[in-house]
């Protein structure tokens, strides 16, 4: 059993700067790919960003492009996402993921995280 932990949310002025970590415990990590998701209030779970089990391949959703980046330190057993140009609308519980597989090009997650509240004000 894998857990996932996420931290480093917090509360953050537009065009601030946070850093997520997710560390997981009980497992194999550097064999999955991991993902970072988000939920805000009245609105669906969305996909923000994924990396593959070896790092050298990610994903964006559109809306964070250029201002967001997601590594992995397999030694650590750790996922970040560090988030930049922060704005109102990227308030949300930020939530990792451990995908069934190395890439990330499935909807099979394996284990998740209890999330991290991200707010940013304007």
């Amino acid at each position: 059993q894998v857990r996932l932990v996420e931290s480093g949310g917090g509360l953050v002025q537009a065009g601030g700067s946070l850093r997520l970590s997710c560390a997981a415990s009980g497992g194999t990590f550097s064999n999955y790919a991991m993902g970072w998701f988000r939920q805000a209030p009245g609105k669906e779970r969305e996909r923000v960003a994924a990396i593959n089990w070896s790092g050298d391949s990610t994903y964006y959703t559109d809306s964070v492009k250029g201002r967001f980046t997601i590594s992995r330190d397999n030694a650590k057993n750790t996922v970040y996402l560090q988030m930049n140009s922060l704005k109102p609308e990227d308030t949300a519980v930020y939530y990792c993921a451990m995908y069934n597989s190395r890439a990330y090009y499935t909807l099979d997650y394996r284990y998740w995280g209890q999330g991290t509240q991200v707010t940013v004000s304007s």
